[in-house]
């Protein structure tokens, strides 16, 4: 039996879209605190247009500073703004098997960072970095897909 060029491509082909697929961290995460490991946050990354994806806090689980925390640490327009709804990250874009080039804000000390999100345990997991300057100098939270 020989199998056209045609198929041959096409089964070859298929497990690299599915994996293309997996690759985007589009959709719910728990956020796991790193230094608790409890989690904290549910986190939803949707597509903010011109092919960049950008998050934000959709329900605090952590409460010891109430069901709806404000941003006290923040400065400009989301200091003292609720933490639930806040956009937390923006600007990420494709850049190989991670999303990167964008910012994200961390509500508790109120600063931004670069980050670089990139899924892992075939999609199950993300891994959040945040860092100044180098990807390096920097610290990472792995999510848990919802």
């Amino acid at each position: 039996m020989r199998l056209t060029p045609a198929p041959l491509l096409l089964a070859c082909l298929l497990p690299l879209a599915a994996h293309a697929q997996q690759a985007s961290p589009a959709g719910r995460w728990r956020s796991i605190d790193d230094a608790t490991g409890k989690p904290k946050a549910v986190i939803e990354i949707h597509d903010a247009g011109n092919g960049t994806l950008s998050a934000r806090i959709v329900q605090v689980l952590d409460t010891k500073d109430g069901p709806n925390p404000l941003c006290t640490a923040c400065e400009g327009t989301r200091r003292n703004q609720p933490i639930v709804g806040m956009h937390i990250a923006w600007g990420l874009k494709p850049q190989g098997r991670s999303w990167g080039g964008g910012r994200i804000l961390d509500p508790e000390n109120g600063k931004e960072y670069s980050v670089k999100m990139t899924t892992v345990a075939g999609g199950r997991k993300l891994e959040v970095r945040g860092f100044i300057g180098m990807a390096l100098l920097g610290r990472t939270q792995v999510w848990v897909r919802e």
